[in-house]
């Protein structure tokens, strides 16, 4: 059983290795090119053209749907389809797609990757889809046993910043653990066969690795992690395409009211959109229902820690000020 891959290195590296320069940012990026089908000539009006919008299996797309909030009027809307947050962030780099969403640490690592992009609404859920899991019959019970071990994750990302926030959090150092930079699909075989120790991941991933192979959570984000992500926007976007910007938001934000309320039914849409059975599904709708709301002074403190954190530890070369990366001037009242 699979879930879409995601891009990543297949290295063997601890915390102890050197800060990244923003050009080794920006090579992280370029190494998860989006699909060449997507790159599109730029559009002679914004007024003649479709807001477009990047996405991955399980996304805005399939919970618009569900919720019944596609029909076009005076908003089409053209979908691009991508393998993860590194993807979509290029495609975001290089003017292929208007809007998407991404997470927090994302955020931070296209920030740091000079991406013009900004935030322009916060999507808040309980943070507990991160996740550090072992095998079923791994002697591992805690954080502290992962002293010394290898953990499988992608650099950057959700995971590797859960690991490195539970170690500080466990009394910890940075470099008290192996990181195996590795994709998903390649993690999941690797907890399998003993390959690595521990496997720190999100969503699907983790819902699909307890549910199908009976792997063991030992922690998750629910009190390390801030548990956001965003809809971002090109700046060119911004500067042509306010309104229809903010006509999505609106879609989008409805659409997540109705999912709190029906996550059965969405659960059997967003298990057939990704190919997982309804279990595992159900389990991954539980940790998305979440709000999505104007990014208020308290969203915007909680990026600036996350942004920090990453500084702190080396995942980006320099500290970053998350007010410049924001546009909170997107109310998207109905």
């Amino acid at each position: 059983m699979t879930v879409p891959e995601a891009t990543g290195t297949g290295t063997i590296e601890t915390c102890a290795s050197t800060t990244p320069t923003r050009r080794q940012v920006l090579a992280t990026l370029g190494a998860a090119s989006f699909l060449p089908s997507l790159v599109l000539e730029r559009p002679r009006a914004w007024a003649d053209t479709p807001l477009r919008i990047g996405d991955q299996k399980g996304g805005a797309r399939s919970l618009l749907e569900a919720a019944g909030k596609t029909a076009n009027g005076t908003l089409p809307v053209q979908w691009s389809l991508f393998a993860g947050a590194p993807m979509l962030i290029q495609a975001l780099a290089a003017n292929a797609v208007d809007a998407g969403v991404i997470g927090d640490a994302p955020l931070v690592f296209a920030q740091a990757g000079g991406v013009p992009v900004k935030a322009i609404a916060g999507i808040q859920t309980d943070g507990t889809t991160t996740a550090i899991v072992v095998a079923k019959d791994s002697p591992l019970r805690n954080v502290r046993d992962l002293k010394g071990k290898r953990v499988a994750t992608l650099r950057a990302q959700t995971g590797h910043y859960l690991t490195l926030a539970a170690l500080r959090a466990a009394g910890m150092k940075d470099d008290d653990v192996a990181f195996v930079f590795i994709p998903p699909v390649s993690a999941k075989l690797a907890l399998q066969t003993g390959a690595v120790d521990a496997w720190a991941s999100w969503g699907p991933y983790i819902s699909d690795a307890k549910i199908a192979d009976g792997a063991r959570e030992i922690v998750n984000g629910g009190s390390l992690m801030s548990g956001l992500s965003y809809v971002v926007a090109t700046e060119a976007a911004l500067r042509g395409r306010r309104e229809s910007l903010t006509t999505y938001l609106r879609r989008f934000r409805a659409a997540h009211r109705w999912m709190l309320t029906h996550q059965d039914i969405y659960a059997e849409v967003w298990g057939r959109d990704v190919g997982l059975p309804l279990p595992v599904a159900r389990d991954v709708v539980r940790g998305l229902a979440g709000t999505v709301a104007p990014l208020s002074p308290d969203i915007i403190a909680k990026q600036q820690h996350v942004s920090d954190f990453m500084t702190e530890t080396r995942m980006v070369p320099r500290r970053l000020d998350t007010a410049s990366i924001v546009d909170s001037s997107f109310t998207f009242q109905p």
